[in-house]
């Protein structure tokens, strides 16, 4: 892309696009009587969120950089939202998901007839406002306040059950996240700003970043690993233990931490600071991409190893997340076009694969009682739509060929090729047969013994109810995802593009 061909439009749907899933929650609040109308509000923010992020899709796609100035804080400390290809591949992500969660949302809460559902509506909407901004920021302080706002809106979600594991998960997970990004972020914007003299994002070119030629090298690398390890959402060792402890919250939950909004935000935060502060080549110069690779590598394979020690489902799927955020910041720090291309192509694909995953980990719940994995004999059996759309998703994880999950692995493979790095080409080929050592056997596990005879009361209504729909129409359409955005790249592809060339 030429750079200097852009054309920088002020376009005020951005802030909309932000608002209205404020705007769901507000009015899930007020309907906190009616539970239809209540849940009809969240399903229609999911809509309209969606419907105006796709409103962008055609200007960007034109060549456009779409901006918002809303207000100056400070001088040089403004709230303002830009939308590029990076923005509307997380945020389209992001809203998409956001209406099928609501679908699946129904069914887990109304099944286990959950308490303090009205909260969980408002704290869930808000969570993808927050997601929204964050996705929309024009620079690293608007970045960092809708950062903030995510980890706010998430507390009472992770401690939804009210219990002593929920408080005790919630109150590591508000640790982890408040203490890195006071501790980290804020020195590392302070840093920032008076090294570079902003804290705007570089105009679009991602190998210029906005730091000058006579920056101080110093400064500049310790703000980076600020960044890195201050957004600690993103999982990356040793910062990464709130995030098996927060699956202590409903599966709805676990599903928007590790695939829609909590995680993603995190990941896609270093994604930005890295290619719109940074940039590609101060990154290379200074041999800050390859270091980053080597920390992220070691989470990859670490976080598998710990996952295939796992006995609770959820847990299993925790640190799978871990592992696999990292192969998003991996091929970001590999600073070759094929790199960057699947760790951000990643951002998609795991989102998919990984909701996917977790609504079928609340469906067996919901329908047996059981989170074990030692209990899910025969399950393949009983819940066969369930279980086959948890081994498309499984697959995809693993990477093979016709999952989306095979499309990022193939370029972070040929990044490595790209950057002659057969460590870790290593790396990404031993992560992959540890994938298949923790989801096979679950698998094997679920299709082996007769068919059970489930005597759950609560199953049996499942099965002739509504409910039922509610959470398996949400699972077949994102197993369906994981396959089509296998076979069919190009859309998400075109959208990375006009970030990489």
């Amino acid at each position: 892309m030429n750079f200097a061909s852009l054309a920088f439009v002020s376009h005020p749907v951005l802030v909309l696009t932000v608002i209205l899933p404020f705007a769901a929650a507000l009015l899930n609040l007020i309907s906190y009587r009616r539970e239809n109308v209540r849940e009809f509000w969240s399903f229609a923010g999911a809509v309209l969120t969606f419907g105006s992020v796709m409103l962008l899709v055609p200007k960007v796609l034109s060549g456009s950089i779409l901006t918002y100035h809303l207000t100056q804080i400070l001088p040089g400390i403004n709230i303002s939202f830009r939308v590029d290809g990076l923005s509307l591949l997380f945020a389209g992500t992001s809203s998409f998901l956001w209406i099928l969660a609501g679908f699946y949302c129904i069914g887990y809460m109304r099944g286990l007839s959950e308490h303090a559902q009205t909260r969980f509506y408002v704290c869930y909407s808000a969570a993808v406002g927050g997601a929204m901004g964050a996705a929309f920021a024009g620079n690293l302080f608007t970045l960092y306040l809708f950062y903030e706002i995510v980890s706010i809106v998430t507390y009472p979600l992770v401690a939804h059950h009210q219990d002593k594991e929920g408080y005790e998960g919630a109150k590591k997970y508000l640790i982890y996240l408040f203490f890195t990004s006071k501790a980290f972020l804020l020195p590392a914007m302070v840093i920032i700003y008076f090294t570079a003299g902003t804290l705007e994002f570089t105009a679009a070119d991602i190998v210029q970043g906005i730091f000058k030629g006579d920056a101080s090298h110093l400064l500049v690398a310790i703000s980076y690993f600020l960044c890195l390890f201050g957004f600690a959402k993103a999982g990356i060792m040793p910062l990464h233990n709130w995030l098996p402890s927060a699956m202590v919250a409903p599966t709805p939950v676990s599903a928007l931490l590790h695939a829609v909004v909590v995680v993603k935000v995190g990941v896609f935060s270093i994604v930005r600071v890295m290619l719109s502060v940074f940039g590609t080549a101060l990154l290379s110069e200074y041999g800050l991409g390859l270091v980053t690779a080597y920390i992220v590598s070691f989470t990859i394979l670490a976080a598998s190893l710990l996952a295939l020690t796992q006995t609770n489902l959820k847990a299993r799927l925790a640190y799978s997340t871990i592992s696999q955020l990292s192969y998003i910041v991996l091929g970001v720090a590999l600073l070759t076009p094929s790199g960057i291309t699947g760790g951000l192509i990643h951002i998609a694909n795991h989102a998919f694969s990984k909701i996917t995953l977790f609504f079928c980990a609340g469906a067996i719940f919901v329908a047996t009682g059981k989170k074990q994995i030692d209990e899910l004999k025969g399950t393949g059996y009983t819940m066969p739509m369930t279980m086959a759309a948890f081994g498309i998703a499984s697959l995809s994880m693993i990477g093979v060929p016709l999952s989306c999950g095979f499309v990022t692995k193939w370029f972070l493979a040929v990044g490595t090729m790209e950057l002659k790095n057969t460590g870790l080409l290593i790396v990404l080929l031993a992560s992959s047969l540890l994938n298949a050592g923790y989801f096979v056997p679950i698998l094997i596990k679920a299709y082996s013994g007769r068919r059970q005879t489930l005597s759950d009361p609560l199953f049996k209504n499942l099965e002739t109810s509504k409910l039922v729909l509610f959470m398996v129409l949400p699972i077949i359409v994102t197993a369906f995802f994981s396959l089509a955005l296998g076979i069919f790249p190009d859309p998400l592809l075109t959208l990375i593009r006009l970030v990489v060339n």
